[in-house]
C-alpha cells in the first residue's frame, strides 16, 4: 500500500491501525522470504530459521551453542541440530574453545561470510534506514512492541 493510499488512523482508532498491521505483516514476512540466497549458498537449502542463527553470529562473532540458543530464544538442542546441520554444509566452523576445552566455539567458515554477508545485507541496511532517524527510546519502544505482540500471539494460539 503506497503511502498516499494508506488510511490514516486516528490517534484511538485501535481497530484500523490492527486492520493495517494484519495487511502488512504477511506482505513483510513474503518479502524477506523472498531475499535471494547469494550464488555461493543457492545449493545449501537454507532456510527462513538460518537467518536469525547466522545473523548472530555475523554481529556478534563466534559464540557456543548455549550462547546462541539464549541469544535466539530457543532450546540448545534446537541450535545444536542447526549448528551441525549447517557444519556439514561447511558454512559453519566448530572448534575447542581454547579457555575451556569442553565447550566448542561455533563461527561462520571463513570461506562463507562473504556470501552471508551479502544475504544479510539488504535486511540490516534496511533496518538502519528506517530506525536511524528515531530517537533510541522511540527504536526501544518498537523493538520492545513488536517483542509484545510475539508473546501475546503466543498466548492467544495457547502456546
Amino acid at each position: 500500500m503506497a503511502g498516499s493510499e494508506r488510511h490514516e488512523a486516528g490517534a484511538g482508532d485501535v481497530d484500523a491501525v490492527v486492520r493495517e498491521l494484519l495487511l502488512l505483516m504477511p506482505r513483510m514476512a513474503s518479502r524477506v522470504k523472498r531475499v535471494p540466497l547469494p550464488e555461493g549458498l543457492q545449493s545449501e537449502s537454507l532456510a527462513p530459521r538460518h537467518l536469525s542463527l547466522l545473523s548472530c553470529l555475523l554481529f556478534d562473532g563466534p559464540m557456543t551453542v548455549s550462547e546462541l540458543a539464549a541469544r535466539l530464544g530457543v532450546a540448545p538442542t534446537t541450535v545444536s541440530l542447526m549448528v551441525g546441520d549447517l557444519s556439514e554444509k561447511a558454512i559453519l566452523d566448530r572448534r575447542e574453545d581454547t579457555s575451556d576445552r569442553r565447550r566448542r566455539i561455533v563461527a561462520i567458515a571463513a570461506e562463507r561470510h562473504d556470501a552471508i554477508a551479502a544475504w544479510l545485507a539488504p535486511g540490516a541496511a534496511a533496518w538502519r534506514r528506517v530506525l536511524g532517524p528515531l530517537s533510541p527510546a522511540e527504536r526501544r519502544l518498537f523493538v520492545d512492541t513488536l517483542l509484545a505482540y510475539e508473546v501475546a500471539v503466543g498466548e492467544e494460539r495457547g502456546r
